[in-house]
């Protein structure tokens, strides 16, 4: 089997700040392999090596093997905004001629419905979706994703979450999307305290045996401080004139002394909030509507919202997910209907696009501005620098500016400055961007035990699996439909009236099939079920409806490669050869049930 990628002693440094310390690694063709570390640990750094925008220290090296196609995605887009996606996922082709309906296919699967758009009007989670179209239409050998599913839907991650199962393409990724990495890697390398440790299993199995080799590793530690002891009073009493085995005594003497130092004390983000007290009165929506010009976003909405209450919103972006929770919060007013909110009502709003975060400023100004002390509840405060300790900000940070902080980091003193403030009703829009795997157990299990509201729009299957029993489901148009249950419960009653519909369209099938008098069996084997004439016409149509589908969906095969269509064209001929393909799968059906009658 071949290496695809060969690192050899690579290291990076920030001053004092040790990222990663002379690793190595290699990934073979066809791993799938996941990066995991906490935040501003250097998974970042280390994906920016690996695809040469960043260099290691020291004499450090990254290999590709010669003549394969490596395609990267990084964790944000920055596009020209004069740029349409059609030219920017052509682009990501590089040198390599791809059939137009190829690029058609990739764009629909993704809902990219208008190649001619341009990147200055794409909402985030269509920015990514174009890189992504841009990274799969070159079909590569060796795929690198810094956090894929970030801004995306659950249909997109779906879809990416298929392809990558399916594709037998080698994979290097970062995410903190735990269904995704579950199901789509075999592998997963650990960056912790500057050191790459490597698991043969998916995510389950990694947490299993992480807590293991941190056990055996504190155990050696604990066994090396207590043999320590013993050297230690040899040292006391061994005179000044010692020989050369005294000397290698006390070098091994100096060596257990380093690794009796070593024990591994994870730290954890603490998460300490108190909540102010939460009336019987939170949120009251009567008859609320919200438009974008003609554009329908929310229609009559009505609901009562209730202390204690776990909801998730759901739905394709571009639906209005977001525009809901600004409505909700105040920060947008609505078009018709009324929103009355509680007396005691006090709202916590973590925004998708809303870290307006000072990066002039230090994290301690950051947090000072809002209060010198904090509430941690049942009567309790802290200092902010203790409320910063809890968040993984230590002194050694406090002086740091923002700016310099990793994207993981910022989502979390964004986080830190919504939950000092005290809130009884939490609403979060996609709170589990860029926070590492570590960071999200913790803010699921102080969500979960949250005695307040709690408003959630999260991609992340399972942090909404975790926390929410009742979802409003966007439609789209305006539409929000009130499901009570879980979003697996949901996905599985999608599942089952699909399953059903699909019966339903059998069941009519073949009593179609059946409007004659009992068929041979059914009268004891007198005579063989034969074709009525009205079966025979309709056989002798469809053989005609496959000849001229067929010979449609070659036309349209021969227009989309031609290069020769306008954007307008192309999405309408892509459209109709999916249409075209459906008639000719379900009319071939329908013939091979007539033919077999005719000749059994």
């Amino acid at each position: 089997m071949s290496s695809y990628l060969e690192v050899n002693d690579v290291s990076k440094s920030y001053g004092p700040r040790v990222l990663f310390d002379h690793i190595s690694f290699h990934i073979d063709e066809g791993d799938k392999i996941a990066l995991v570390a906490p935040n501003g640990t250097g998974k970042t750094s280390l994906l920016s090596i690996i695809a040469g925008r960043d260099s290691s220290d020291g004499d450090g090296s990254v290999h590709f093997l010669k003549d394969i196609t490596v395609a990267f995605l990084e964790q944000d887009q920055h596009y020209d905004p004069d740029r349409t996606i059609s030219e920017i996922v052509l682009e990501g082709a590089g040198d390599q001629a791809v059939p137009e309906y190829e690029v058609a296919s990739v764009l629909s699967r993704l809902r990219l419905d208008d190649p001619s758009r341009k990147a200055g009007t794409l909402s985030g989670g269509e920015a990514k979706r174009t890189a992504i179209a841009a990274v799969l239409i070159r079909k590569p050998d060796f795929l690198v994703l810094d956090e894929p599913t970030n801004h995306l839907d659950v249909d997109s991650i779906e879809f990416l979450e298929d392809y990558l199962t399916r594709s037998r393409c080698t994979l290097l990724m970062v995410t903190h999307d735990r269904y995704f990495l579950d199901r789509v890697c075999n592998q997963i390398l650990e960056l912790d305290g500057g050191k790459l440790y490597r698991y043969q299993g998916n995510y389950s199995y990694f947490l299993e045996k992480r807590q293991e080799r941190i056990a055996n590793f504190n155990a050696a530690t604990d066994r090396a401080r207590n043999l320590l002891r013993t050297e230690l009073d040899w040292m006391r009493r061994m005179p000044c004139a010692r020989g050369t085995k005294a000397k290698y005594r006390i070098d091994a003497f100096h060596e257990l002394k380093d690794r009796a130092g070593q024990r591994i004390e994870e730290r954890q983000v603490e998460i300490r909030a108190g909540m102010a007290r939460l009336g019987r009165k939170i949120i009251n929506c009567r008859g609320v509507s919200y438009r974008w010009g003609d554009f329908p976003v929310l229609e009559d909405f009505t609901y009562n919202f209730a202390p204690g209450e776990k909801i998730a919103v759901v739905g394709p972006n571009g639906v209005g997910k977001s525009t809901f929770l600004d409505l909700l919060a105040g920060v947008l007013e609505p078009s018709a209907g009324e929103i009355d909110r509680g007396e005691t009502l006090r709202i916590g709003y973590y925004r998708q696009e809303g870290i307006r975060l000072d990066g002039n400023k230090t994290v301690f100004e950051t947090v000072s501005e809002i209060a010198d002390v904090v509430s941690i509840g049942k009567g309790e405060t802290v200092s902010a620098m203790t409320f910063l300790n809890y968040f993984l900000f230590p002194p050694s940070m406090h002086r740091n500016k923002v700016a310099l902080l990793s994207g993981g980091e910022r989502r979390r003193l964004y986080l830190l400055t919504v939950l000092m403030r005290s809130p009884n009703f939490l609403i979060l829009d996609e709170p589990t961007n860029d926070l590492d795997l570590m960071t999200l157990n913790v803010l699921e299990e102080y969500l979960s035990g949250f005695a307040g509201s709690l408003l959630i729009v999260s991609h992340d299957r399972f942090f909404v699996d975790k926390l929410a029993d009742h979802l409003f489901i966007f439609e789209g148009g305006g539409r929000v439909k009130d499901f009570v249950g879980s979003y697996s419960g949901y996905r599985q009653y999608l599942k089952d009236r699909e399953e059903e519909r699909r019966a339903a369209s059998r069941e009519t099938r073949k009593a179609a099939a059946s409007d004659t008098p009992a068929s041979a069996a059914d009268r004891g084997g007198e005579r063989k079920r034969r074709l009525t004439y009205k079966e025979k016409q309709e056989k002798a149509r469809l053989e005609e409806e496959l000849v001229s589908l067929g010979e449609e969906k070659k036309t349209l095969e021969a227009r989309l490669c031609s290069g020769a269509l306008s954007s307008e064209e192309l999405t309408a001929d892509s459209v109709r050869i999916g249409e075209v393909t459906r008639l000719l799968d379900e009319k071939e059906l329908r013939w091979l049930e007539l033919d077999e009658i005719e000749t059994s």
